[in-house]
């Protein structure tokens, strides 16, 4: 269904920083852009850069960037790791009793305040 996802940033080290660790740990490598940083899948790509017209990035309200994690255990290191990159928790790693079958997931605002997050399929107990 999507070709791409772009976030905007308005300091490129800080967010590139921030999404090689949290998307490392997922299994994506970023590749530099003139502007920002491309993690590219088999399915699509997502981009975090400057805006493409010059004015300063802002947070969307309501808007939440999700992504999957293969298990529980990497939903926690994608957390442990977007703190340590300069990330804020929005949620810690839990069970989410409002997503659909309970899912285990977390929460994060990426340096520019973007909030993200990560499920892993419901594979049983913690």
């Amino acid at each position: 269904m999507f070709n791409h996802v772009f976030l905007g940033t308005d300091d490129i080290e800080k967010s590139r920083k921030f999404y090689d660790a949290t998307m490392g740990v997922l299994g994506y490598e970023g590749h530099p852009l003139p502007h920002g940083t491309v993690y590219p899948s088999a399915t699509g790509s997502f981009i975090v850069a400057k805006p493409a017209n010059g004015e300063a990035m802002c947070v969307s309200n309501g808007h939440t960037l999700g992504f999957t994690a293969k298990n529980y255990d990497e939903v926690d290191a994608w957390h442990k790791a977007g703190l340590e990159a300069g990330g804020t928790d929005e949620g810690a790693p839990g069970f989410r009793e409002k997503s659909p079958g309970n899912m285990y997931g977390a929460y994060l605002r990426d340096p520019d305040g973007n909030k993200i997050c990560v499920f892993a399929p419901n594979v049983g107990e913690r």
